[in-house]
């Protein structure tokens, strides 16, 4: 099976995803983010924030999720047991902090067939309350069926 070229461009619907006090402790002791901000409150409000503090790459936690929606659509082709990810970018616009209600919507922004496989590039706009957060470019490198051949 080969990745459908055609669903270029197509954005899925967005998804929504509490953030948690605990799972941005949780986060930051994982990738040993240690500024006190990451896990108490008051450390984080003498900065200005009403709560902890995500570390900057918490928002792969969110992104994930949306991206999901890509390697679930029949309509794109892409066996998950064939990607390897390639590429991961941030850009932050707002640190991201407990409390909030993210939205992240995904777009197929390109899909480079190489051969037996393609470069899949998806960009994930994370916002709370229309305000943007981050924005996420991933590309992975999928395998297709007729490489293993």
């Amino acid at each position: 099976m080969s990745i459908n070229t055609a669903r270029e461009g197509h954005t899925y619907p967005a998804v929504t995803y509490q953030v948690g006090r605990e799972a941005v402790r949780e986060f930051a002791r994982a990738v040993k983010a240690e500024h006190p901000a990451h896990f108490e409150s008051e450390a984080a409000a003498d900065l200005g924030y009403p709560d902890v503090v995500a570390p900057p790459t918490f928002a792969v936690v969110v992104s994930q999720r949306a991206e999901a929606a890509i390697i679930a659509d029949p309509e794109v082709g892409i066996d998950f047991s064939r990607v390897v990810h390639a590429d991961e970018r941030f850009v932050h616009h707002r640190p991201i902090t407990a409390g909030e209600t993210l939205s992240a919507a995904t777009t197929l922004q390109r899909i480079r067939t190489m051969g037996a496989g393609a470069m899949v590039t998806t960009v994930t706009e994370i916002t709370h309350d229309d305000a943007p957060r981050a924005t996420v470019t991933s590309t992975l490198l999928v395998r297709t069926e007729e490489e293993a051949a």
